[in-house]
């Protein structure tokens, strides 16, 4: 019996493979249809309803009985009853998805792509819910989100609680001029935010923040396992407010938009308190800001819990012991450098043991070790 797994079609995958396998496409105009996707950077499911390779009933229909998923009609739904702030509209409008209802710890999702894991990931951590899917007609899922008035203007809805005001402007203030407002600095959706993001970030075990703003957009990404991770586009004026927010907790000049900074600033976590290092960047159209996680309990979990090799581990151990000599620790952004190295000094860190580190920066407070930061500014270099 023909599989899925045994077609000549296998490297397609997604929905792709689902047409081809029940032969609502063949495997070339499917390929073709993949590329121009791709090419132009729309969903596969579109650019086939709008080739005409496949009506959007057939598509729904298709997907429904290959997965044994459930299929609804759209056009016999109250859009006004359906739940409203659950996700944002810009993560709606993004993957093209109505919510349509909750039950428990599950979470109903409408789409005409229910093979997007992309989109699983983000509605599940967006909203710590399991989406199920429910097969939905494309085009009258365009309509129904058109409707809405679902657009990325919308994004921080659930934040705001449409008390959300930002003060549009291009100007900088320059040091001569009056530091921002308080109310800026003060802003409420704007701490929440802020402080959602950074706890959304710790919860992933992420090691990095990027705040960046651009022309006509501004994003969060995370770094999780060394890899950037787009996590939401907040509305673009968010950006002078946002920035001003983490320079004041972070200690920096928020006049000062011309040069890079660097500080840091501390969260309490639950019962642990982490610190956070903060540097920002000037760029074309704002400040980009980056937050690295500082968890002082990383250092402390002991060389079993960093994944080594046997004979790595020992081979470390043994090397580190020796009264002189050097240990490079080297590797990409988020791979554990910082964690191997302060793991590693708190094993020599004993009471009969003399330790002085020169850092740049130091980036976690070890108790009993003597830590020097560079200051170039000083002559301490």
């Amino acid at each position: 019996m023909d599989t899925l797994a045994e077609a000549p079609h296998s490297a397609l995958s997604g929905v792709a493979r689902v047409l081809v396998h029940a032969g609502k496409l063949n495997a070339k105009v499917a390929e073709d249809l993949v590329r121009s996707a791709k090419d132009k950077r729309n969903s596969f499911v579109a650019s086939v309803i709008a080739a005409g390779a496949v009506s959007p009933a057939d598509l729904a229909h298709t997907l429904s009985n290959a997965l044994a998923l459930p299929l609804l009609d759209l056009s016999a739904v109250d859009a006004q009853k359906l739940p409203r702030n659950v996700i944002d509209g810009k993560l709606a409008a993004q993957y093209q998805i109505v919510v349509l209802g909750k039950r428990g710890s599950r979470l109903f999702i409408g789409g005409a792509d229910p093979t997007d894991q992309e989109a699983v990931e983000r509605i599940k951590f967006a909203t710590q819910l399991s989406p199920e899917w429910v097969i939905v007609e494309h085009d009258k899922l365009a309509k129904m989100l058109e409707a809405s008035g679902v657009s990325a203007s919308e994004s921080l809805e659930a934040l705001s609680s449409g008390d959300f005001e930002f003060d549009v402007t291009d100007d900088v203030t320059s040091p001569q001029e009056s530091n921002e407002p308080t109310s800026d600095v003060e802003d409420a959706p704007v701490v929440r935010f802020l402080q959602k993001m950074l706890i959304d970030a710790i919860n992933m075990r992420a090691s990095d923040l990027h705040f960046e703003p651009y022309e006509y957009h501004y994003r969060v990404r995370f770094r999780v396992d060394g890899e950037l991770r787009e996590i939401t586009q907040p509305p673009i004026a968010i950006k002078d407010k946002l920035s001003s927010r983490i320079k004041v907790i972070s200690r920096l000049d928020i006049a000062e938009k011309r040069v890079p900074q660097d500080g840091r600033m501390k969260l309490k976590f639950g019962a642990k308190a982490i610190d956070f290092r903060v540097s920002t960047l000037p760029t074309l159209f704002g400040e980009k800001i980056v937050i690295r996680i500082l968890d002082p309990s990383s250092a402390k979990v002991g060389i079993e819990a960093l994944g080594y090799e046997k004979i790595e581990k020992d081979r470390l151990l043994k090397i580190i012991q020796r009264p002189y000599g050097m240990v490079l620790v080297t590797g990409p952004t988020g791979s554990g450098k910082t964690v191997s190295l302060y793991t590693c000094l708190n094993i020599l860190n004993q009471p009969g043991v003399n330790i002085a580190t020169v850092e740049d920066p130091a980036e976690i407070n070890l108790p009993g070790v003597n830590q020097v930061n560079v200051n170039d500014k000083a002559g301490l270099n």
